[in-house]
């Protein structure tokens, strides 16, 4: 394993490569999310240049004035579109809030009956790049997260299109998160306390500041460092279940930096692929086993993102 406290996989092989580059990354894709649950990936095929561009865009918005960016807090969307302030999310073992503060685009589909079940985007004035940008991210973003669960289905001989049609105009969301210079002694709380994610997979661009640590097998915190111009992609809670615990999702954090760099902002953009809500998350036959017997009653995603999200205090 490398410095950077992952595996690596390069992204490029599987889409571009020989047959045999194509099993060589399949297998090690699987045998990161069996093992560690994260890996990162290099070569995905996402623009730096649109990544930059919501960087700075990002930035833009999170430096407004807290009651103007609150003009985009929308009452009632438990934090699904638009701006959700400083203190509102918190782990779902813990009642301290996180130190963050964030804005969250969603899926735009043409489909009557599906435009229905996810409410619009809210563009903001003062930076009218600002959604846009992200709009243009989060497809590429689903472009690079079709591909690697495409291979999770063929490891799991599922066949390859077994994720294409639940996850075509999923729930996803894209989120921009600012967590601000730290001004005081925190009340136990940390940047982002641990938890697992509740999606199917994160793509998470590097962040601007570091912080990202995973718990692993033996029990100890690890950091996790990419390369500049790497993806983090971790297992969530959903693909956890529908293999019965075959494929981690693992507990992680972003802590607080020491305390002469608290003056030190940090922006993170994680992309959190979910599927629509009506995919059955019943745990695969395939992974069920006299040695790993079932693990969790059947639910959809729908139903399993709801009660996530009573969980963490964006739904009441």
């Amino acid at each position: 394993m490398k410095e950077k406290g992952i595996p690596t996989v390069d992204l490029s092989l599987y889409i571009n490569g020989t047959e045999a580059d194509r099993a060589t990354f399949v297998h090690d894709l699987a045998k990161a999310f069996h093992e560690v649950g994260f890996v990162a990936v290099a070569n995905h095929g996402v623009p730096k240049s649109l990544v930059d561009g919501f960087y700075t865009a990002s930035k833009a918005f999170f430096a407004l004035p807290v009651e103007t960016k609150k003009h985009y807090e929308v009452a009632g969307m438990a934090g699904q579109r638009g701006y959700t302030s400083f203190g509102k999310e918190h782990a779902k073992q813990s009642t301290v809030a996180d130190l963050k503060e964030f804005y969250q685009i969603g899926q735009e589909v043409t489909d009557a009956a599906l435009s229905a079940k996810y409410p619009p985007n809210v563009p903001v004035t003062e930076v009218p790049e600002f959604v846009p940008l992200g709009k243009d991210l989060y497809r590429a973003f689903e472009q690079a997260g079709n591909h690697l669960l495409e291979a999770i289905a063929v490891h799991l001989n599922l066949g390859k299109d077994y994720f294409r049609e639940k996850i075509a105009d999923g729930n996803s969301i894209l989120r921009s998160i600012h967590y601000p210079p730290i001004t005081q002694e925190p009340a136990s709380a940390i940047r982002a306390e641990q938890h697992e994610d509740i999606n199917l997979i994160t793509l998470l661009v590097g962040a601007s500041a570091g912080g990202l640590e995973l718990l692993n097998s033996e029990g100890n915190w690890m950091p996790i460092m990419p390369e500049a111009d790497e993806f983090v992609i971790n297992v969530g809670d959903m693909l956890q279940r529908l293999t019965n615990n075959y494929l981690k999702s693992t507990t992680h954090r972003v802590v607080n930096p020491p305390r002469e760099d608290w003056h030190l902002p940090r922006l993170s953009i994680p992309f959190f692929l979910h599927p629509k809500g009506e995919m059955d998350l019943t745990c695969l036959d395939s992974c069920v086993t006299a040695d790993n017997p079932l693990h969790y009653e059947p639910i959809t995603a729908g139903e399993y993102l709801d009660e996530r999200l009573r969980e963490i205090g964006l739904k009441k």
